[in-house]
């Protein structure tokens, strides 16, 4: 088989064709270093490619096959994984300069987890500094360009995931959404990303920006791709206090017979009007229709705390990723600047967070520290809190009358690269379809829906579900998924333009 395709098989069919032995570990993941080093220079989805430790890798599931062993069902399986997970002995930078050439002397569970699975880990992501943005724009580093037309974003903050989807540069993926960072991405790339139940995903290793909204999750070109990575590193772990210690739900059993009939599907009312593209509401109104051909039963549900949401998020985020980044003091992590001797403790410490944090990052901390400081808690910070609760409250009531909600994803389409830098309301609006579901914990995911046609770009559509209930997104989206592929007679990416 060519390399050409075998980066185009899915991750499943990959697994297939490994454990089957008509190609080997090694061979796959050669086919994928030698993509990247074709299109990566354009496309800049990664900040670092671990060459040497993915054929170790590699080498070592080839061996271990050839011993007869029973492996999981991604091994072999090369996989992209964004820079906010620590990796033993491979850099771990956050997308920032305050963790440039920062190697951590332990892997996240997440990270071990892939690993155990036999999954083929190329190297890190790139991503917006600290996971902060919706376009991978704030990368200290430089921007990743979406693969559907360079001249725009990948969305963010983990464009360099999804741009490697989509790209062909990895079958496989891992992101974190802390507002988004996942599922819009997703949608702006024609790839399948999901944020898992708040706590089912460890957070052990993953460098915090908000530690009650942060979610580690998997990301692929397929619904069950998406499922097999989500089963793989899901569950229980004591490492991490938010963990949730229940069973992981029937994720990949839900991919493998997705059917919606006779499931009750909530329209959210607040999801749709003013700043929404055309083209998105287009595709989003069709699917919901396909939905109601396919036998769910479509409703419109209010959530009336939803319109409060994105200034509830941009309130609690900050506010944690102040208490979160204040450990990057110059004195026990990360770089340290104008230490010679002569300057205080204090000095070295505003000298080096004046480097080695970005505008954006910055703008968070100082929101942050307002809406914590004595005299404002109340206003602000607490306000925001009541208003989680509200948002929390809605979510119960409409999952009381429906099992699964959906929206558009994003409201608009990728747009394009130095549009929104020096507008940060504008960069934030981009939030606006997948915040509450953070500020709730639970679970949703984006699924490509079509092309708008204004401009020929993937519009993604959003399913919610509740708390634990992960395994209906994963049914929903594969109804949906083989009915669109039938519509369209292939998978959405297969039409992403060649680089």
């Amino acid at each position: 088989m060519t390399d050409s395709a075998l980066i185009r098989l899915t991750a499943a069919q990959v697994a297939e064709r490994i454990a089957a032995g008509e190609v080997t570990a090694v061979e796959v993941t050669e086919a994928h270093l030698a993509r990247i080093d074709a299109v990566d220079e354009k496309v800049h989805a990664f900040l670092h490619v671990d060459r040497e430790g993915a054929l170790a890798q590699a080498r070592s599931v080839d061996a271990r096959l050839a011993r007869g062993e029973r492996l999981g069902p991604l091994a072999g399986v090369p996989l992209a994984l964004k820079d906010a997970f620590t990796t033993r002995g491979v850099p771990t930078t956050c997308g920032s300069r305050m963790l440039e050439g920062w190697i951590p002397p332990y892997d996240a569970t997440l990270t071990r987890r892939l690993k155990a699975a036999g999954v083929v880990i190329l190297g890190k992501t790139n991503m917006d500094e600290f996971a902060m943005g919706s376009s991978t724009e704030n990368s200290a580093f430089g921007p990743t360009r979406n693969p559907w037309d360079m001249t725009r974003v990948p969305g963010g903050s983990g464009g360099g995931s999804a741009a490697a989807l989509a790209a062909y540069e990895a079958p496989l993926a891992i992101g974190t959404d802390t507002g988004g960072s996942i599922r819009q991405p997703a949608a702006l790339t024609g790839t399948v990303g999901v944020k898992p139940t708040y706590g089912s995903v460890s957070r052990y290793g993953l460098v915090s920006y908000s530690s009650s909204l942060d979610q580690g999750g998997p990301c692929g070109r397929t619904v069950l791709d998406t499922a097999l990575l989500h089963e793989a590193v899901a569950g229980h772990d004591p490492m991490d206090s938010t963990s949730v210690d229940a069973p992981v739900p029937p994720v990949v059993a839900a991919a493998r017979n997705g059917d919606v009939r006779g499931m009750r599907v909530g329209v959210v009312r607040e999801f749709a009007g003013e700043g929404y593209q055309d083209g998105v509401m287009r595709r989003f109104t069709e699917a919901v229709e396909l939905l109601r051909h396919l036998g769910a039963e479509v409703v419109e549900v209010s959530c009336p705390s939803f319109t409060y949401a994105l200034a509830a998020y941009y309130l609690i985020a900050p506010s944690e990723c102040s208490s979160n980044l204040a450990r990057f003091d110059a004195l026990r992590y990360g770089r340290r600047v104008g230490d010679d001797g002569t300057r205080s403790a204090e000095e070295v410490t505003a000298l080096t967070r004046a480097a080695g944090f970005g505008p954006e990052v910055k703008r968070r901390i100082i929101l942050g520290t307002y809406a914590l400081s004595s005299g404002y808690y109340d206003a602000y910070y607490r306000s925001a809190q009541r208003t989680r609760t509200l948002i929390i409250r809605d979510f119960t009531r409409a999952f009381a009358d429906v099992d699964v909600l959906v929206s558009p994803t994003m409201p608009t389409t990728a747009f394009p690269l130095g549009e929104r830098v020096d507008d940060p309301m504008a960069m934030y609006l981009a939030d606006l379809c997948t915040i509450p579901t953070n500020l709730a914990g639970n679970a949703a995911m984006s699924l490509p829906c079509g092309l708008a046609p204004e401009d020929g770009l993937p519009v993604g559509l959003q399913i919610i579900a509740p708390a634990m209930a992960d395994d209906l997104l994963y049914r929903v989206g594969a109804a949906l998924e083989t009915a669109f592929a039938e519509q369209w007679g292939h998978l959405l990416l297969e039409e992403a333009p060649a680089l």
